[in-house]
C-alpha cells in the first residue's frame, strides 16, 4: 500500500512546504482520504484517477479542495466523483458548501456523461469496499461528526484517526488488527494550548503520550499527522521530548510504502 500526504502550504520561496494548512491523504494514488488539498497538490496521474473521496468530517481544512477538485474536472467526468460520507456530513456539505451561494450544487449538475458527484452514504462503524481497499470506520471524538478509519488491502492495514480528542474504540479496533503496519494519529496543539485542544476535541502531545497506553501493537510505525502548522516546531519538539523512538512526523509529499 502506497500512502502520500499532499502538501498544502507554501513558503517565502513559492515551494511546497512542510507545515500543513489542509488535509488530504492519497492511498495507491486512486483512493482519497480527505480532500483540504486535494485540487491544489495531486498530480495529474492522481488528478486523472481519484474518482473517490473518503471524508473524515466535514471541518474546512478537510474538504476545501473538494469543490475546486470536481470543478477542474467536471467536463471531462466519465464517471461521477464518489463521496463516501456519513448522513451528517452529505447534509452539511449540500447545507454549507453546495448550495449556490458558496459553491454550485453539483449534485443537481450533470455533464454529458451523467452526474458529476455521487455520495455513498455508510454508517459510522461500518465496514465497506471503496475501490480495492476494505474500510472500517470508527467514531472518534470530535466536536462534529467524525470517523477514524482502518484501511486494508489483500496485504496489510494502515490506521488514521482523522481528527479526535481522547477516546477509546478505535484503540480497541487498532489492537484487534493483526496485519496493522502503521497508525497515522493527530496531535493538533503544544502542550500550553491545552485548554484550546480540550474544547477544540484535539490532541497535545501530552494528550498523546496518554492515549497511546491504550495501544498494544508494539511492531507498528506510528507517524504524527494534523500539527497546526503555526505550532509545528512546539509540537516536534514536545514529542521528541516524550522519548518515544515509536513516534515519528509523518512527512509531506513523500510516498510511503509498506
Amino acid at each position: 500500500m502506497k500512502v502520500q500526504l499532499l502538501p498544502s502550504t507554501i513558503d517565502e520561496c513559492g515551494k511546497a512546504s512542510t507545515r500543513q494548512h489542509l488535509m488530504s491523504i492519497i492511498i495507491d494514488d486512486r483512493v482519497a482520504i480527505d480532500a483540504g488539498s486535494l485540487a491544489f497538490s495531486c498530480s495529474e496521474q492522481q488528478r486523472a484517477d481519484v474518482r473517490d473521496i473518503l471524508l473524515t468530517h466535514t471541518h474546512l481544512d478537510h474538504i476545501a479542495g473538494l469543490p475546486l477538485f470536481i470543478d477542474d474536472l467536471f467536463a471531462s467526468l466519465k464517471e461521477p466523483i464518489r463521496v463516501h460520507a456519513t448522513a451528517e456530513m452529505i447534509e452539511g456539505l449540500e447545507r454549507d458548501i453546495f448550495n449556490w451561494q458558496v459553491y454550485p450544487r453539483f449534485s443537481e449538475l450533470s455533464n454529458e456523461h451523467g452526474p458529476v458527484i455521487k455520495y455513498i452514504e455508510f454508517e459510522p462503524g461500518s465496514r465497506f469496499e471503496v475501490q480495492h481497499l476494505r474500510v472500517d470506520s470508527v467514531l472518534v471524538n470530535h466536536n462534529v461528526s467524525a470517523n477514524g478509519y482502518i484501511i486494508s488491502d489483500d496485504a496489510i492495514s494502515v490506521g488514521i484517526t482523522g481528527d479526535t480528542a481522547e477516546t477509546d474504540e478505535i484503540w480497541t479496533k487498532l489492537n484487534s488488527i493483526s496485519d496493522l503496519k502503521a497508525l497515522l494519529i493527530e496531535c493538533a496543539f503544544p502542550n500550553d494550548l491545552d485548554e484550546l485542544a480540550q474544547v477544540s476535541h484535539h490532541l497535545t502531545p501530552r494528550r498523546l503520550e496518554r492515549e497511546l497506553e491504550k495501544f498494544r501493537n508494539s511492531g507498528c510505525e506510528i507517524h504524527i499527522i494534523n500539527m497546526k502548522p503555526m505550532y509545528r516546531e512546539s509540537i516536534i519538539k514536545e514529542i521528541d521530548d516524550l522519548g518515544n523512538e515509536r513516534l515519528k512526523i509523518f512527512e509531506v509529499g513523500k510516498v510511503y510504502e509498506w
